[in-house]
């Protein structure tokens, strides 16, 4: 990808504030609501079907009686008895490094190798990385792993300090399962929340062009450089929004990093490139990327309030955006509007 020029880069960040300034109406926002509402619901929904199932083979797989998990806590809580710090930052950094990387690592294979093609077959720029630039993969992996090692690793012993201020995130008994549900679905809001408007304070011309550029260098994403930004950038817009839930309920260990894991792995699909069956849509934030000045939040509720998204629901890729539940990708069953002369 070319360096944008000065004139482009002023598009980018300031031409959020005339889409922001028309209309919506209300029947428009209470749409995006239940969008939302769904998404998080189903979500609940499969973890809490996931969840009960899980538990069933396991306790007849092994014979555990009694509370699986809740067994499997305790054997864990008893091993690490008087060392609550090195428990919560294996639970916050181990487990959700392994998810980033882990769901990283095929991701990767295909974007430098465009194999297998079954996969680059979703692709959703399919002009872009095809294959990716390998000097420019370095240089982001460099920023990357800087961004998740040392300064992700100083938020959590920040996030530690105040949990363990608030009461004990180690504490030798897991909450409930239900309850465990409820505070995800008060995370997604909160983020939602912290995120949309953290973004859109990014856009503003005069901080754009120091911090938020960097991120927007990849005009066609993928999943690694969701965490790819200045460092104040990715404390501010990437890992307050997330952390925050969690110190703010006072949550268990145990919630605080499967909250963690899902946070990097939805944020590795939004920024994908592959709009993947039976996987949420990356198109929202893939247009992002690829219009600057569109579709700011991640459910997309803030946006349909602010009308940062009225660009973007004139387009094929706003009726791309949906779960496909087929193998035929979207870019074929609902192709782009062929240009006059072509």
């Amino acid at each position: 990808m070319s360096v944008e020029t000065a004139a482009s880069g002023a598009r980018e960040a300031g031409g959020s504030r005339g889409s922001s300034g028309r209309q919506e109406a209300p029947g428009g926002l209470w749409d995006s609501v239940k969008k939302a509402g769904f998404v998080i619901g189903s979500g609940i929904l499969f973890l809490a079907a996931f969840g009960n199932s899980l538990t069933w083979h396991l306790q007849r797989f092994w014979g555990a009686s009694g509370d699986f998990w809740q067994n499997l806590w305790t054997k864990l809580y008893v091993a690490y008895e008087g060392h609550d710090a090195s428990l919560f930052f294996l639970g916050t950094m181990l487990a959700p490094t392994l998810a980033f990387w882990g769901s990283n690592a095929l991701l990767l294979w295909v974007d430098i190798t465009g194999t297998p093609s079954f996969i680059t077959r979703y692709r959703i720029q399919l002009d872009k990385n095809n294959p990716v630039d390998p000097a420019k993969l370095r240089q982001a992996l460099k920023c990357v792993l800087f961004n998740h090692v040392v300064i992700s690793g100083a938020m959590t012993v920040v996030v530690y300090y105040l949990m363990s201020w608030r009461g004990n995130p180690c504490g030798p008994e897991l909450p409930t399962f239900h309850w465990a549900l409820m505070e995800l679905a008060a995370f997604s809001i909160l983020e939602e929340i912290l995120f949309y408007y953290s973004h859109r304070l990014f856009h503003h011309p005069s901080l754009y062009k120091h911090y938020h550029k960097q991120h927007h260098e990849w005009t066609a994403p993928i999943g690694v450089v969701s965490i790819y930004a200045h460092p104040l950038e990715h404390v501010i817009s990437n890992l307050l929004p997330v952390v925050s839930g969690p110190v703010l309920l006072g949550s268990h260990l145990s919630t605080t990093s499967l909250w963690y894991c899902v946070a990097l792995v939805s944020t590795t699909i939004s920024h994908c490139g592959y709009h993947l069956p039976f996987l949420p849509s990356p198109e929202f934030h893939d247009f992002h990327h690829l219009r600057f000045n569109q579709c700011f939040g991640v459910f997309g509720i803030l946006d349909r309030l602010h009308s940062t998204d009225s660009k973007f629901r004139q387009t094929k890729q706003y009726e791309r955006h949906t779960l496909l539940t087929s193998f035929t990708p979207l870019n074929e069953s609902i192709p782009d509007t062929q240009k006059k002369g072509q």
